[in-house]
């Protein structure tokens, strides 16, 4: 089910990631941005239908992923498809792309310092490696919002100790993209709870 809080829904749905051989249960934020005309989609994953459902009649502009591990992708090419959408990711997460979608690439590349529309929000892309390479985060400064994948939760960074992650890397982009968003500034991210900037920079003061 979808809930709604200004020109934001969540919706969360429930699978598997895969990676380095292992598969854990996680269930996953996706959130529609927008209008009642128009919306993006940050995060396609497990339920291409369960989306679709939730952007009803709205014009889907783009499917924007904050990086490129399965769980966050495995419903993008399918609600792109129903929805006649292009795909966004930023190109450093190709090979991690590619490990779900061999056939396929994202249709455009998500670049820092770029700016999307959504309905009537515009975000900017602040790339955030660490995590991923190519991950992402999405500041949306006219609704004091942050999307951040899976690069800053409620508590601290999100997880490094995968492959194509790197500890100190994500915490230098949390301090030089993140934290020095307002302190009020609503983390949403694409596990659990949201947050706050001020909340967050508490928990990672040396």
């Amino acid at each position: 089910m979808a809930e709604t809080q200004g020109p934001v829904d969540r919706i969360v749905t429930s699978g598997t990631f895969r990676l380095d051989g292992g598969e854990w249960e996680v269930d996953n934020n996706v959130w529609i941005v927008g209008n009642e005309r128009t919306a993006i989609v940050i995060d396609a994953a497990h339920d291409a239908e369960e989306i679709a459902r939730a952007l009803g009649d709205r014009e889907l502009m783009a499917v924007v992923c904050t990086h490129a591990h399965n769980d966050h992708i495995n419903a993008a090419a399918e609600l792109a498809d129903l929805a006649d959408a292009p795909i966004l990711l930023h190109p450093d997460d190709a090979e991690l792309w590619a490990m779900v979608y061999p056939d396929r690439e994202p249709d455009a590349p998500l670049l820092h310092g770029e700016w999307l529309q959504a309905g009537d929000v515009e975000l900017e892309v602040l790339h955030t490696p660490g995590h991923s390479p190519g991950a992402v985060c999405l500041h949306a400064p006219g609704i004091g919002t942050v999307f951040t994948g899976d690069t800053l939760f409620q508590g601290g960074p999100g997880a490094t100790g995968r492959s194509f992650s790197d500890y100190p890397t994500i915490v230098s982009s949390i301090r030089t993209h993140l934290l020095s968003l307002a302190p009020e500034t609503v983390v949403l991210t694409g596990h659990g709870d949201s947050t706050t900037i001020g909340a967050e920079a508490a928990n990672l003061q040396e």
